[in-house]
């Protein structure tokens, strides 16, 4: 579905007004969606279509998915959430996962930067250059 101008601007301006103290708000993001579907205004389908993607990357952007061939001990994992916050300059909800398949290592994912330091990616690069 193709969005008009209008009402891309008016999704990041609601957007905007979600946005309390640096984070999403979501009492806010709740009431703009309720507002916005009772007026109905012109456009609103490609609106909220619009909003729902802005707050969907947000929320991505807030955590961190990592995935380990074995479980990390809880030190290890206060110590990859201080790494990233300051990397990220925020706090990370951080959501930990085991993934036999990574085969040693660790995969990090927040919003859309990936970070494979997995023996599997290591090797599959390997066979990569060897082609």
């Amino acid at each position: 579905m193709k969005i008009t101008k209008e009402a891309r601007r008016t999704s990041r301006q609601l957007f905007r007004a979600c946005i309390a103290g640096g984070k999403l708000d979501e009492s806010r993001v709740r009431t703009v969606v309720n507002t916005v579907a009772k007026s109905k205004p012109r456009g609103y389908i490609g609106i909220l279509d619009a909003f729902s993607r802005l707050v969907s990357n947000e929320v991505d952007r807030q955590r961190a998915l990592v995935e380990s061939a074995t479980a990390l001990t809880s030190a290890t994992q206060s110590e990859l959430q201080a790494s990233l916050s300051k990397k990220y300059n925020r706090t990370l909800s951080l959501e930990f996962s085991v993934n036999p398949d990574l085969l040693g290592g660790i995969r990090v994912k927040v919003g859309s930067d990936v970070w494979d330091g997995s023996v599997k990616a290591r090797l599959e690069a390997l066979k990569a250059s060897l082609s």
